[in-house]
């Protein structure tokens, strides 16, 4: 059996490449698919809700769908499920405003969201405080007041301040109680455990909760740095598509990429590495071993035979 819950946390622990396939566009939700997908070669499933259609019951069904066929190969009880949101991470105001999708999503029992058109940390520390329990307070801020001080009146700042090397800190997160009562049967869990390990991973080493940002406007790129070093973020990406058509492309060039768009992936890359987070780019057989050397970690391109060739070359023990 699995060591986590989630098939892609355990496999990025050991420094390996995770593989995915789903459409980016909507996926077919339905008890039927889940159990299909249960099966699939793919590390993780995504479902593509920026522009597919928000569907929490066909999510629920598609989830439970996975349970009942399950476990997997690799002894995981589900693949993991990764969410693209809807919600665009433009600023703090917005990621908050829309943050109900967040809950939303997450009360279905999936592994992990992605924050699409991330363009400022601002957002991205809405993000990671809108996913998380506030009783998980690795990387809060310790100078907020206490729960018991608030109830007598205490005034918190709505962000985190910064610890003595100026680092910003995470402020409460905000996620309620009362979906851990449907997410927690998809992880097979107590609702005492999942509101326990539903934490963001790396940031909570026993977290089991993946999010991640894709950075596909000239802001998001200008600011990649900054975004970057938020904590609680797993994985991010250029948004090849979005980002070629702030630059005027109608259609999506394919690498190699455009002078423009190369600087701004290899940008983006590095402050992954710094940051220790994983970096998601599509990737065929034929490249799919120099990227891994590169350092990408979350292959795109929905293609089982580019999964084989890496894997071998990285010689995974967890199985398929």
């Amino acid at each position: 059996m699995g060591e986590r819950i989630s098939r892609c946390v355990e496999l990025l622990e050991q420094d390996q490449a995770i593989y995915y396939d789903g459409p980016h566009s909507g996926h077919v939700l339905t008890h039927a698919q889940g159990r299909i997908d249960a099966a699939a070669w793919a590390d993780y499933m995504n479902v593509g809700m920026e522009h597919g259609c928000f569907d929490m019951a066909g999510l629920a069904e598609y989830m439970r769908g996975m349970v009942d066929a399950g476990p997997t190969r690799s002894g995981h009880r589900t693949p993991t499920v990764i969410v693209e949101a809807p919600v665009n991470g433009i600023d703090a105001a917005h990621v908050r405003y829309n943050a109900w999708q967040f809950r939303q999503i997450l009360g279905r029992g999936v592994h992990g969201i992605l924050l699409c058109q991330a363009e400022t940390a601002d957002a991205v520390w809405a993000f990671v405080e809108s996913c998380r329990y506030p009783h998980n307070t690795i990387g809060v801020d310790p100078a907020i007041p206490s729960p018991m001080a608030r109830m007598e009146g205490a005034i918190r700042a709505k962000d985190g301040g910064t610890d003595s090397a100026g680092r910003k800190l995470l402020s409460i997160g905000t996620r309620g109680r009362g979906s851990e009562t449907t997410a927690a049967p998809i992880w097979g869990l107590s609702t005492e455990q999942y509101l326990a390990c539903c934490d963001p991973w790396p940031l909570n080493p026993k977290g089991e909760l993946l999010l991640g940002v894709k950075l596909e406007s000239p802001e998001g790129v200008a600011n990649c740095e900054e975004i970057l070093a938020v904590p609680g973020l797993g994985f991010a990406e250029i948004g090849p598509g979005d980002l070629s058509l702030s630059l005027g492309y109608l259609t999506i060039p394919r690498e190699p990429y455009p002078m423009e768009m190369q600087t701004a992936r290899d940008r983006i890359l590095a402050a992954c590495r710094k940051n220790g987070i994983a970096f998601l780019q599509g990737c065929t057989a034929a490249n799919v071993i120099a990227r891994i050397d590169e350092g990408v970690r979350v292959i795109a391109g929905h293609s089982e035979a580019c999964a084989i060739k890496g894997r071998a070359h990285q010689k995974r023990k967890l199985p398929v």
